[in-house]
């Protein structure tokens, strides 16, 4: 026998025993032999055991083992069931280990003996499964046995579960069932057990037709070993009833055969009539908002039909002329040119072609060109990027690009300086520009109104406005009229001036009298509707107990009126010619208000006197309203 590590040789009973054996120097802590049933339990290599320490092989148990190692040389013999090797592979090793004392050339050691507890619980198993073959039960006592194992070993959570549980084995017999699914299915846990399953709780679908044991997911599970999920099925309870299941089949293996399976369902009623709500809810949001969107377009379609001369108001025929041609070309995409004195409502006009037009989803972008600085010019309309020049700190977008889909409106478009016209010329042609200081040609959809107080016409020829840059801005010119050529257009635009201005200074029961308006239609106005619009505002800021003061210059050339004025009479009128005065009177702020008495827009609030009294005058006067 040789005493060093790894080549100490104890003799063929050593190295043949069915139980793992090694043999342990204490006092060195060192393993001097293994035999090779131990190579088997532990992982290692014979060789690799020789001479390993055995504090090594149970990490974190010294204490156990000194205790162990003790023992034994104090009784001569001992075992124990609390040191468990470690695995080569790194998992513990459940043993039983027992000592004894072995005194080899003087030299102390101890041969143990470890017997795999795994192994040994599956020689009982096996031995106990042996009786019932011997009995004549064999295979369904065995699998009876593991599903009660299964239900002893897991009572507390099979009887704490929410969700039904049953096991099945491969016959699709009924193995064990928890209380849960004894309180989903109706049936007592003792009724089913020892029952075919699918005959008992899954015999039809939804519909009512028969459902085959061969296409049934849960049998499916130990036919090919596969775990089935399953969402859309029933189950049966005992009174007939069905409820809707999801379930989950797993298969049960035992040493890689295929034995049954466990089965976990819960109901899904609530899920499912919550679902169904929720379908009802969200299909009636559904309908509600498409008649929602019918309703918004009709809605919108409306409102642009009353509003698509939005802001021109009047009734005189050049108003007329210009609402006709604001309805032909906002149909197009053509270049307008819209020319006329300040104040005219220039832009008024751009906006309502801008609504009336398939752009009108997309945003109008208006640039005062006198405003623009000279050196910035570029900037302005096509953008430029960072560093580009001086005092570029970051990109930015012109304003072009920004109308990009929608309608740019070029107001005072006479003030470009004429070095600068070529650069708008190019992108009014070709669609294209570049931001400054950047390569990049971007394309851009844009529709193009220009505005301007100046005869341009007159400013090609003398070379103050590029020629070509004119023909293209003039293909579908507009000339807004002058406040003073349209004078019947003069109280319906104070009327409305006026209810603007009463809203905005909250000043109730402000009105305009006969004499207002006489005024009124007596002055030039060289600034247009904006004159008027400033006049009204000043006069309701100067009013006083709920009279409009009118702060007009007296020397203006009083124009020629339609009005009926008060005519000059050498002598007190009679009756009749009251009468007639009064009449006439009337019928012009009827054809003024379109035949309208009430309202702010009607003849009585033109007229300043209440609409019932005016009722009553025009029918005492036999006043035909006009069609």
């Amino acid at each position: 026998m040789d005493a060093a590590p790894g080549r100490l040789q104890l003799g063929p009973v050593f190295d043949g025993a069915p139980e793992a054996m090694i043999l342990l120097d204490p006092a060195e802590d060192l393993i001097l032999a293994a035999n090779p049933r131990a190579e088997t339990l532990l992982g290692y290599a014979r060789h690799a055991l020789c001479g390993l320490r055995a504090s090594t092989l149970h990490p974190g148990q010294l204490a156990a083992l000194v205790v162990f190692t003790e023992a034994a040389f104090a009784k001569g013999r001992t075992w124990t069931h609390a040191l468990t090797p470690r695995h080569a592979e790194g998992h513990a090793v459940p043993v039983e280990a027992l000592a004894s004392v072995l005194d080899l050339d003087g030299r102390r050691t101890l041969l143990v003996c470890l017997a795999d507890l795994d192994e040994r619980r599956r020689r009982l198993v096996d031995a106990e499964a042996d009786r019932h073959m011997r009995a004549g039960l064999s295979e369904w006592q065995r699998m009876e046995r593991i599903f009660r194992d299964i239900e002893r070993e897991n009572q507390l959570i099979l009887r704490a579960a929410g969700e039904g549980i049953y096991g099945v084995n491969a016959e699709g017999v009924t193995t064990f069932v928890n209380p849960a699914a004894e309180r989903m299915l109706g049936w007592a846990a003792g009724d089913l057990v020892g029952r075919d399953m699918h005959a008992t709780v899954h015999h039809s679908r939804r519909d009512g037709s028969h459902y085959p044991h061969h296409d049934c997911p849960i049998y499916a599970a130990f036919r090919d070993g596969a775990v089935h999920h399953v969402e859309d099925e029933v189950f049966w309870r005992r009174d007939g009833s069905s409820f809707p299941v999801e379930y989950t089949s797993t298969p049960i293996r035992d040493r890689g055969r295929l034995l049954g399976a466990v089965i976990v369902f819960r109901d899904i009623s609530q899920r499912r009539e919550a679902e169904e709500r929720l379908r009802a809810a969200l299909a009636e949001v559904d309908s509600l908002r498409e008649r929602l969107e019918r309703e918004n377009a009709y809605l919108k379609e409306e409102i642009r039909q009353e509003s698509r001369h939005l802001g021109i108001i009047g009734r005189s025929p050049a108003v007329e002329r210009i609402r006709q041609q604001i309805d032909l070309v906002a149909q197009t995409d053509a270049t307008v040119l819209v020319t006329g004195e300040s104040g005219t409502g220039k832009e008024l006009i751009a906006r309502a072609i801008h609504e009336a037009s398939r752009r009108r989803d997309h945003p109008l972008i208006r640039v005062n060109c006198a405003a623009v600085p000279r050196d910035l010019f570029e900037s302005e309309f096509f953008g430029h990027v960072r560093g580009a020049f001086t005092g570029a700190l970051r990109d930015r977008i012109g304003r072009f690009e920004l109308a990009d889909g929608g309608t740019l409106f070029l107001d005072e478009v006479g003030e470009i300086p004429l070095d600068l016209q070529g650069k708008l010329l190019r992108v009014l042609q070709e669609r294209q520009f570049e931001r400054v200081g950047e390569e990049r040609t971007r394309a851009v959809d844009v529709r193009v109104i220009a505005a301007t107080n100046r005869d341009l016409r007159a400013d090609s020829r003398r070379g103050r406005f590029r020629e070509d840059l004119y023909f293209r801005l003039n293909v579908f010119p507009i000339q807004a009229a002058p406040l003073r050529e349209r004078p019947d257009d003069i109280p319906l635009i104070a009327q409305h001036v006026l209810r603007g201005v009463t809203r905005k200074l909250a000043i109730p029961d402000l009105g305009l009298t006969e004499a207002d308006l006489r005024r009124l239609l007596a002055y030039g106005w060289p600034g247009n509707v904006r004159e008027l619009e400033n006049v009204i505002e000043r006069a309701a800021i100067l009013s006083t107990r709920g009279r409009l003061r009118l702060d007009l210059p007296e020397t203006e050339a009083a124009v020629p009126q339609p009005a009926v004025p008060e005519p000059a009479r050498p002598r007190p009128l009679t009756e009749p010619e009251r009468r007639a005065r009064d009449r006439a009177d009337i019928e012009q702020a009827l054809r003024l208000c379109g035949g309208r008495v009430f309202g702010p827009d009607g003849a009585a609030a033109l007229l300043g006197v209440k609409p019932t009294t005016l009722a009553s005058r025009i029918k005492a006067l036999g006043v035909r309203r006009p069609s």
